[in-house]
């Protein structure tokens, strides 16, 4: 009777020449190679077929150029014993496993059907997915996807599993759907590096996994606002001042207001921006006041006055090996002679402070036209690609985008319903008394509400003392130079604003405001009125029960406020 992998010696001589012996460490290996399926795979096909032909079939083909086993070979001089009590309970000889090997790899590729597949009944302990033994943190990741971690403005980092084709833009939406924002398509990936105070905004085409590669160990990833990443976009002139545009052949010549952005975004044509730079020297701490052209291919400063003679030019930075970087450290780190620093970094650098190029502007209006134009000329039309596709996806699908509430500043109009039908006002001065005089009788009904025994709206123990804090873009009892780095880190456009608890007067609050880049503060002072107490702007002209109404109102109007609140200056906790 044959079993696989060993065959019955009871016909065999009571021992064999020592060089036969069977070595049962290469045989236990052979056998633990072989799978679960393979070795009851072995021992079906043994039983279905007889041991002569398996034998001899191992001879002929799994064996060549080898010495027959003990068990193939012909009995030359010696005779068959008998069968004796004693022969029958000896222990079989071992057989050379790569014949039923060979076999199975031959007969493997055409199974009979007669054969079928026995199926795992414990698939579980064989998947290292749905193992109660192997989590899947403790599997080896693909290669192809790579770990980073994004700390929000709190400090609190989230660590990321992103494949190495995912951009920023992509990274940002999928923050956002974690942490439950309001994807107003403002989000940004910051890239921060503490050592050098350099910090920038990454683009939205940008492969994160890149980027990282090149970033030094200490240096980290940011998630915040930017409202001015495309705002050029939208008001071009105000980023682009008349006196610092010109063209490369003609320095006389102006371009169109009309044409400016599509000049820049042109390949063929040849804007530059020209102006005077402060620029430090390398290893020392002195800055050198030079008169500096951003061309498409470079930056460019000249050795003697404003000539812009090629003599004269020398090439300070290329812009498809660069980056431009805001400096976060203020004058002190750099000894820099104003606080509009900014500085431009090789992309393949990672420590080396030699090769930073450290800049300084008079303005602020120049620094962001310096680092406006040379976003614009490295990247052109890619640029406005990527301020063009949320806009693309929304007009693609109107009917999935998520809700948000928006007002056009065109669409409010006041409204008479004291007759029959409501009518349009169009007479200013009558829609003013009619506002007014909602106001009076608004006032009047929540006088007859406190009469019944309602609290004071604005009484201290009353919702309304505290519903603000609520809101996004009231952050407390936060120090001035806190609200100008949260307004400079957002993005100095007009409308971004913040509330913030006032520091000399524990009963009011102030209101942070950016207008045309520079920001400003404004009070809002408690008044008291038949015992209730309400919040203005303007001196009690304009009084509202709680500072949501106050934002609600400014939102929409503008009054006393150079500009209308527009863009809420947010911190989201990942």
């Amino acid at each position: 009777m044959a079993v696989a992998g060993c065959i019955c010696s009871h016909s065999l001589p009571p021992s064999l020449p020592p060089d036969d012996d069977v070595d049962l460490e290469a045989l236990v290996n052979d056998m633990t190679s072989l799978s679960p399926y393979e070795s009851l795979y072995s021992m079906c096909k043994t039983q279905h077929s007889d041991s002569t032909p398996l034998l001899h079939n191992g001879h002929g083909n799994g064996l060549q150029g080898n010495r027959a086993p003990p068990l193939l070979r012909p009995p030359s001089s010696r005779v068959a014993a008998p069968h004796s009590p004693a022969q029958n309970i000896r222990r079989s000889q071992p057989m050379h496993i790569l014949a039923v090997r060979r076999l199975q790899e031959e007969e493997q590729q055409v199974r009979p059907a007669s054969l079928p597949a026995i199926p795992n009944p414990f698939p579980e302990l064989c998947s290292p997915a749905g193992s109660p033994t192997l989590s899947p943190a403790s599997l080896p990741q693909p290669a192809d996807a790579h770990i980073i971690k994004v700390f929000s403005e709190d400090g609190v980092g989230k660590v990321v599993e992103v494949p190495a084709d995912m951009t920023a833009r992509d990274v940002c939406q999928l923050l956002v759907y974690k942490s439950h924002c309001l994807d107003d398509n403002c989000w940004t990936l910051v890239e921060h590096h503490p050592l050098f105070g350099l910090e920038r905004c990454l683009e939205d085409h940008e492969l994160v996994v890149q980027v990282q590669a090149c970033m030094p160990p200490e240096s980290k990833f940011l998630f915040r606002k930017n409202y001015a990443k495309y705002e050029f976009f939208r008001n071009p002139l105000n980023f682009f001042p008349e006196q610092m545009v010109a063209w490369c052949q003609e320095s006389n010549v102006t371009i169109p207001p009309s044409q400016l952005l599509q000049n820049f975004l042109n390949s063929s044509r040849c804007p530059e921006i020209q102006g005077f730079l402060y620029m430090k020297d390398t290893g020392r701490k002195s800055w050198k006041k030079l008169y500096m052209f951003l061309r498409r291919s470079g930056l460019y400063y000249s050795t003697k006055g404003m000539s812009k003679e090629p003599r004269h030019l020398q090439l300070l930075s290329d812009l498809e090996e660069s980056n431009v970087f805001t400096v976060t450290t203020g004058r002190k780190m750099y000894n820099a002679p104003t606080d509009y620093q900014f500085c431009i970094k090789p992309s393949k650098s990672r420590t080396d402070v030699k090769e930073l190029k450290m800049l300084c502007a008079d303005d602020e209006q120049s620094r962001t036209c310096w680092m406006t134009a040379f976003r614009v000329l490295k990247y052109g039309m890619l640029l406005y690609q990527n301020y063009k596709i949320p806009h693309q996806r929304k007009s693609a699908n109107p009917n999935f985008t998520t809700p948000v509430r928006s007002v056009s500043e065109n669409s409010l109009v006041a409204m008479d319903f004291s007759g029959r039908t409501g009518r349009v006002i169009d007479n200013p001065e009558e829609a003013m008394s009619a506002a007014m005089e909602e106001g009076h009788n608004w006032r009047k009904r929540s006088q007859r509400m406190n009469a019944l025994g309602n609290p004071s709206p604005l009484h201290p123990s009353s919702l309304n003392s505290v519903i603000h804090r609520t809101q996004l873009w009231f952050h407390g009892r936060i120090m001035r130079e806190e609200s100008h780095r949260m307004i400079m880190q957002q993005g100095q456009v007009d409308g971004l604003f913040l509330l913030r608890d006032s520091q000399s007067n524990p009963k009011a609050f102030v209101l942070t405001l950016c207008h045309h880049q520079k920001i400003r503060h404004f009070q809002i002072l408690p008044h008291e009125e038949d015992g209730q107490i309400f919040f203005s702007l303007d001196d009690g002209s304009t009084k509202f029960a709680d500072l949501i109404h106050l934002v609600e109102f400014y939102q929409l109007n503008r009054g006393v406020l150079p500009c209308k609140l527009k863009h809420p200056c947010t911190m989201v906790a990942l």
